[in-house]
């Protein structure tokens, strides 16, 4: 069975090349290139493709796949989204997924970030650097006794709950599927959660019911003073609402792993490059913002996970295995 990798960077191949020997018979071709409209011709002769969270599988994508005779598509990430199910469907072309490689990976990134924005890390250790040991501009707040809000409590979000109860926070959370494995949990409504959290973090899926979750009118119902963290897709917020909210003091703090725009632009080094829009350059201009590259998900655990199930997916579909990770339309 022959696989190829969209968008492969070094460390994709490295966790993939370690455990391919248990997989006898899958290979994978690693490129760099991502897959668009313009690569999904190099498919050709392939049994399938791989491709991650910042790749455009939709309907002109899906068409020539199905012409190159692609049967799989490997997404190894949780989020689908940029995938166009009906059409997969529609050429009997299946779609697996990861739909867990290490919950505590994201939510001690999003953790990371609510304390960096919050503390100005990231500020102090550049000024730190520069010899600069004054505090101006570096003040906090305390996270113990305040009340964290929990947007979506798969198993990342529960696991956040959890790092939030060790900071000696009360823990709200609003999903439309209440869990019960943690008893400290309490559920409330969207409303209430906004208007009672000092900490709100996202961690639900993005679909047509969530895009714009956060936007003016659910910024406006927030308590002022608020610290918000974003770890799972940037469409859950509406950029130029958030900015505008940001310009009128009403989060303290804002820590961003996702945005609107990063399609393009996540993954690649535009050090050198001039930036066609804007947004992120305004977000980045804020002294309480701290922004990541979509980075939550990288640590060794999660990437080893990421690297066996995918593995492991491909093996189900090639000996007709239930496909236990399948994305149906």
């Amino acid at each position: 069975m022959k696989i190829l990798f969209y968008g492969a960077k070094d460390y994709d191949q490295q966790f993939f090349d370690k455990l391919a020997p248990k997989y006898p018979g899958i290979t994978f071709k690693f490129i760099e290139a991502n897959l668009y409209e313009e690569t999904a011709s190099l498919a050709k002769g392939y049994d399938g493709i791989c491709a991650f969270v910042n790749a455009d599988i939709g309907t002109p994508v899906i068409n020539e796949l199905h012409a190159q005779g692609i049967k799989l598509i490997l997404m190894r990430c949780a989020g689908y989204n940029n995938v166009d199910l009906q059409s997969a469907a529609k050429y009997g072309i299946k779609v697996l997924r990861v739909p867990g490689y290490s919950p505590e990976a994201v939510a001690e990134h999003a953790m990371a970030l609510a304390l960096t924005a919050n503390r100005h890390t990231h500020k102090a250790y550049i000024k730190c650097r520069e010899n600069n040991f004054a505090l101006n501009g570096l003040m906090g707040v305390n996270l113990y006794q305040k009340t964290a809000g929990i947007v979506g409590t798969g198993k990342i979000g529960l696991a956040m709950a959890r790092i939030c109860r060790g900071f000696g926070m009360r823990v709200i959370a609003y999903d439309l599927y209440p869990s019960n494995e943690l008893d400290f949990l309490e559920y409330v409504s969207l409303d209430e959660l906004l208007s009672t959290s000092d900490l709100i973090s996202l961690h639900c899926p993005l679909t047509e019911e969530t895009h714009h979750l956060i936007n003016a009118s659910s910024i406006a119902k927030m308590k002022d003073g608020v610290i918000l963290v974003n770890t799972s897709r940037g469409g859950l917020i509406k950029t130029e609402d958030l900015i505008s909210g940001i310009r009128d003091h009403k989060f303290y703090a804002v820590g961003l792993d996702v945005y609107e725009e990063e399609s393009e632009l996540v993954y690649e080094d535009m050090s050198e490059r001039i930036l066609q829009s804007s947004t992120i350059q305004r977000l980045l201009s804020f002294p309480n913002v701290a922004m990541t590259s979509h980075q939550g998900f990288f640590t060794e655990e999660a990437l080893t996970n990421i690297a066996e199930t995918t593995l492991q997916n491909a093996s189900d579909f090639r000996d007709n295995k239930k496909l236990k990770n399948e994305v149906k339309f």
